[in-house]
């Protein structure tokens, strides 16, 4: 790796830490602005006024609000993420079970959906035009059409219920052998895969088609080399860094954007963790997950610009 990659590599680090740094601060800022009072929520609408005014003072309500945001921000700089406000638990063991849960169901759908969506762009690409193009799209296109919780209600009739080949229901506990546990997440990843597929196989298709017109694949195609051999070693490594953009904002989604098919196939993910505590307007736990899903979104988009920077010689040696 040269000097110029690596100080580009450098510059994109620091820009994702200073991102995350200015992320933080829209989360604290925006979980204050969240209607309700998180005394209120705790101790119910009967407390009296003492009462809730003894819990602010306790949990540091009162406080400025730069000096509880520096004081957050201090915390998790140390790996202290806080407690519930609302049953005391430690945020970042409750959330680790959680996380881990995510981190695996995302793990398995990317494992299929991002294979699965470059051969599909590249069938659709060496049969542009042709009946498999057309059934590619339109396949990939009804998926995307339907919300995920659509996807995940068929899903759930047909294979879970009416063919009884997975459980209807992605119910998992420590101790469950890995087996077993893809065995109980086959649906959801299945639906993940089918709402995810079909963005990452139609850029593919895109980027592909557009570097297909350029005049060194015309001189490979008059070399004689086929059309697949001319796809995959002179169109393909060129389309590469849009294609890995969308994949990581895909993969992104799989972990932070995905809360109906949580729902829907009762599995214990981070999604619902985050939303059962803005209803119950706990505000540590939905900093810190709002600072854990911006960290996930700013590392992937940073992986997907330095394999942009390997893989384009343009950037790798700027002028």
């Amino acid at each position: 790796m040269g000097s110029p990659v690596l100080k580009l590599v450098v510059q994109r680090v620091a820009l994702g830490l200073l991102l995350l740094l200015a992320v933080s601060v829209l989360i604290f800022l925006g979980t204050q602005a969240l209607p309700g009072d998180v005394a209120e929520a705790i101790l119910g609408q009967a407390a009296t006024a003492q009462a809730l005014a003894n819990l602010r003072e306790s949990l540091g309500l009162n406080d400025p609000a730069h000096v509880r945001y520096f004081r957050w921000l201090g915390g998790v700089l140390q790996g202290d993420l806080g407690v519930a406000l609302t049953n005391g638990q430690d945020i970042a063991e409750a959330m680790g079970k959680r996380l881990g849960n995510t981190l695996f169901l995302a793990f398995w759908a990317a494992v299929i959906a991002v294979p699965l969506a470059i051969l599909l762009g590249l069938l659709a690409v060496r049969y542009q035009g042709r009946w498999p193009d057309k059934v590619i799209s339109a396949a990939t296109l009804s998926t995307i059409s339907l919300p995920e919780f659509v996807v995940g209600y068929i899903v759930m009739y047909f294979v879970g219920v009416r063919w009884r080949l997975f459980p209807p229901t992605a119910m998992i506990f420590d101790g469950m052998p890995w087996t077993e546990r893809l065995h109980a997440i086959a649906l959801p990843v299945t639906v993940l895969v089918l709402v995810v597929l079909a963005h990452m196989m139609r850029m593919t298709r895109a980027a592909i088609l557009n570097v297909m017109q350029s005049a060194y694949i015309e001189t490979a195609e008059l070399k004689g080399l086929t059309q697949m051999t001319v796809i995959w070693r002179h169109a393909f490594p060129n389309a590469i860094a849009p294609v890995v953009n969308v994949v990581m904002l895909n993969l992104a989604y799989l972990v932070v954007g995905v809360v109906e098919v949580e729902v829907v196939f009762v599995y214990p993910r981070m999604g619902q963790y985050l939303v059962d505590h803005v209803s119950k307007r706990d505000l540590p736990v939905v900093q810190a997950c709002g600072l854990v899903f911006a960290a996930v979104y700013i590392g992937l988009n940073l992986i997907a610009d330095i394999v942009s920077i390997l893989a384009n010689p343009r950037l790798r040696h700027p002028k």
